[in-house]
């Protein structure tokens, strides 16, 4: 990366973090009145909004912070493209791009710096990347969600595929920004990952059985 791209570093930083931090849960708390980040697994993610709700504010929820980090890569690209930035400088930007959309998620100042786990986001992410990445690492969250029954582990295999998948397609430099997103993510699961053991994490078939 060249001296004069850091400005397009920050801009994209910048594009990221905020897009990050517009919540699903924030909308639906409001919608239904209850207090999404502090009840249940006290997490503002579409997992705890189907725990409380049912599954159709959990897929709202969903749907809403995938598309947010989906539109932040497309805006970035789309700024990237009209100022000539292409190739490898290109995807290592938007790289940086999905990293803070994760960040934002996580750590959002419209939150008190604390908001969800970024599963969501990190879909979406991938839907915007690449379409072959994308495809891979929702089979790979669903095959491993269902089969285990925890989401979490899903999760994991996911974000796992999506390194090996970024070093194939795209190389190194990428690689080692979803390597930050891994670590993120292992760290924000890290109580689910205990309750597992005591075998008190919620199951996903658990989920689903809430309707309203």
């Amino acid at each position: 990366m060249k001296r004069g791209d850091f400005v397009y570093v920050l801009i994209v930083i910048l594009i990221g973090y905020l897009f990050g931090c517009m919540h699903g849960s924030q909308l639906v708390s409001k919608l239904k009145k209850v207090d999404i980040k502090n009840t249940g697994v006290k997490n503002s993610g579409a997992s705890n909004t189907t725990i409380l709700l049912g599954w159709k504010y959990g897929i709202l929820v969903a749907l809403i912070d995938i598309f947010k980090a989906t539109l932040s890569i497309l805006f970035v690209l789309y700024i990237l493209n009209d100022q000539g930035i292409t190739g490898e400088t290109q995807t290592l930007l938007v790289y940086i791009n999905a990293l803070f959309i994760i960040i934002g998620h996580n750590y959002p100042v419209t939150m008190k710096f604390s908001g969800g786990k970024g599963t969501a986001s990190l879909v979406g992410v991938l839907l915007a990347i690449d379409w072959k990445i994308a495809v891979i690492g929702i089979v790979i969250l669903l095959l491993f969600t269902f089969t285990t029954d925890y989401l979490v582990v899903g999760v994991l295999f996911m974000y796992f595929s999506f390194l090996v998948t970024t070093y194939y397609f795209f190389g190194i430099e990428p690689a080692m920004v979803v390597v930050l997103l891994s670590v993120m993510c292992i760290m924000k699961h890290m109580e689910n990952y205990k309750r597992i053991i005591t075998k008190e994490e919620t199951r996903i078939s658990s989920m689903f059985r809430k309707e309203s």
